[in-house]
């Protein structure tokens, strides 16, 4: 691209994905897949879950979530984390650490159950409008909350790039470089590229087993398996949706301020929760864990300030397409697990500044000492309970555990 071509909306600079053309807009899209891959196939291997059939269910429930939102929203669904307790809880691993297969169709039932929590909660906001529901996520909520996202995720990044360091500073480093001083296509790609060379070094370093390839087939239709019913498992599984709703809405805040535009009234945020919620319902009634958005793609789009949701639709192709073709993601699975966490270095570390120039850009005054306190209590809430794992408590037949980041959020409406 001789010339870097811009629309401004407000001081956001992004990059019109008309301009790039179909050829670029596809690499935009498979470095976007980088970006979700590893977090979405973990959560299958943590579960016992198939990875075919949770990249099956992570593009489709996106290309669902677009539909929803009129192809509005520049979001990725992956695995949700929030759900692994239910899991755990319901179909916990054999004592060999086999998959419970008896019991994970249950939990599946109980995913399915929680994703019509979203679309009760949807009918809800637009019975009373999205004014009285948002006058409670003032900035001084929203933006502590997305760097609340930023900062829980960032350990992770850290323990993936203590892996092998050298490998994490070469991919953060070309990512620097590429977004600094690169040109053109360069600079809005520098993830995929700061991939591909940090994957070379960690080739020629011994770094990479190609075991997973080998063993894989080329071709193979991802399984899929109707969920069951029980109600343990239902009252288990369908209250983490109530702390995943309040993950959902920084979420939307994190990508409103990334991008300049408000997604909470346009589409609205009872289209994205009904987006959500149905993608996760639909990923349960194939064998798929819980769906959600996705911080790891907003970090990329703050990096590339490429904000066309076309892009987005592009990476839920490419995982349908790789959900097929397991040669290709046991592929995407070799990359070591330090140049992840060189990647995600940067982009967590982007969720956030994205917070911070929220509150910047809304000049939330912090002379105030009720700005202070609130703002204080939902970062040491978000980071203090997620360090133990949320709080898990009993309300009647109810199991429910409340994460980090949906406590936070609760302190900061309540306060």
């Amino acid at each position: 691209m001789s010339n870097d071509k811009k629309i401004k909306i407000g001081e956001v600079g992004i990059y019109d994905a008309r301009q790039l053309g179909i050829p670029r807009m596809l690499i935009l899209g498979i470095q976007h897949t980088f970006a979700m891959f590893g977090a979405t196939v973990l959560v299958p291997i943590l579960t016992g879950l198939d990875v075919s059939t949770t990249l099956l269910m992570a593009g489709l429930g996106t290309l669902l979530f677009h539909l929803i939102t009129k192809g509005k929203v520049p979001a990725f669904l992956g695995s949700s984390f929030a759900f692994l307790g239910g899991y755990s809880a319901v179909a916990p691993r054999l004592a060999d650490g086999a998959a419970n297969t008896e019991m994970l169709p249950y939990a599946c039932g109980g995913v399915l159950v929680a994703g019509f929590v979203y679309v009760v909660m949807s009918a809800l906001i637009s019975v009373f409008g999205i004014r009285r529901i948002m006058r409670f996520f003032p900035p001084v909520v929203t933006g502590p909350i997305i760097i609340s996202i930023g900062l829980i995720l960032a350990p992770s990044a850290i323990t993936n790039a203590s892996e092998n360091w050298l490998l994490a500073f070469i991919a953060l480093a070309v990512i620097v470089i590429c977004n600094i001083w690169g040109k053109g296509m360069i600079k809005i790609v520098p993830i995929l590229i700061g991939i591909v060379v940090s994957y070379i070094v960690a080739i020629f370093m011994g770094e990479v087993n190609f075991e997973a390839i080998s063993s894989s087939q080329v071709f193979a239709m991802a399984p899929l398996s109707l969920p069951k019913f029980s109600f343990s498992a239902v009252v288990t599984i369908m209250p983490i949706a109530l702390a995943t709703m309040m993950e959902h809405i920084g979420d939307m805040a994190a990508i409103s301020a990334t991008t300049g535009k408000n997604y909470l009234n346009d589409p609205g945020l009872h289209r994205t929760l009904l987006g959500d919620g149905l993608a996760t319902s639909l990923s349960a009634l194939g064998g798929g864990p819980a769906n959600t958005t996705y911080g790891e793609n907003t970090g990329v789009l703050a990096l590339t300030k490429v904000y066309d949701p076309r892009v987005m639709r592009i990476a839920a192709l490419v995982a349908i397409i790789l959900s097929f073709f397991p040669k290709f993601g046991a592929a995407i699975e070799t990359v070591p697990s330090a140049i992840i966490g060189g990647v995600s270095f940067m982009l967590y570390g982007m969720i956030s500044a994205i917070g911070i120039r929220n509150v910047v850009e809304n000049k939330v005054d912090f002379t105030q000492s009720r700005n202070l306190i609130i703002a204080a209590v939902i970062l040491v809430s978000a980071l203090g309970f997620n360090s133990i794992g949320g709080i898990t408590f009993q309300v009647g037949y109810f199991t429910i555990n409340l994460s980090g980041l949906a406590i936070a959020a609760i302190a900061g409406i309540v306060l």
